[in-house]
């Protein structure tokens, strides 16, 4: 209180509290920290962009999982394809399925030509054709095969074309080229696996498998 000797005693402690008050308020500047619990702008800022960002990854989940869906074939079962029970064998390279109609639906693979196993109004029963025949049959007379298509669905004959698997993964219309069952036939515009069948017959016929002995 010396300071304010020359002042009348209520101004000198205005003065003096004036001073006081500035310099806690200094130290207060100082060692001003964030409250417990309380969020300040850059952090209120941070958890509204990470939110953002959290809804932008789970909205591309759910268009991916859409796009998935669009694109899967409606007749596609819970594995991903449909398996037809085989009923008959016609020859080599023709078979019929049930596809739930009351006749069925006679398949003709793609890609193959095997020996005609019977005559018919056209052709006459050919070398190796009921070995062919009786192979395809071991193979999948009875089991259950799925089917894969190219460009065009029906021959002129009104048979269904196809790409044959089993359940298993065999590769039914490779099988039969690649072990001397049948030899390549390609027919445009049916042509996705004419390059593998092409190998495959000349490896056949190199090992002289099946017709090639």
């Amino acid at each position: 209180m010396e300071l304010c000797e020359n002042l009348s005693g209520t101004l000198c402690q205005k003065r003096f509290f004036q001073r006081k008050l500035k310099i806690k308020n200094r130290k207060g500047e100082k060692n001003s920290k964030p409250l417990p619990g309380i969020i300040t702008l850059p952090e209120k800022l941070s958890i509204a962009f990470g939110k953002e960002i959290m809804s932008i990854r789970i909205l591309l989940i759910i268009i991916v999982a859409l796009l998935n869906s669009a694109y899967m074939n409606p007749a596609e079962k819970k594995d991903k394809y449909i398996y037809y029970r085989v009923k008959k064998i016609v020859d080599g390279d023709t078979f019929w399925i049930d596809d739930g109609s009351q006749k069925g639906l006679k398949i003709r693979m793609i890609g193959i030509d095997a020996p005609e196993s019977r005559n018919s109004g056209t052709r006459e029963t050919a070398f190796f054709g009921k070995e062919a025949s009786d192979y395809l049959s071991s193979l999948i007379a009875g089991k259950k095969v799925r089917l894969e298509y190219d460009a065009g669905r029906l021959d002129k004959y009104g048979r269904t074309l196809a790409y044959v698997y089993l359940e298993d993964g065999t590769f039914v219309n490779a099988a039969l080229v690649k072990n001397g069952y049948a030899t390549v036939m390609t027919v445009p515009p049916n042509v996705k696996y004419a390059d593998t069948f092409v190998k495959l017959e000349r490896k056949a016929r190199n090992n002289k498998k099946g017709l090639w002995k």
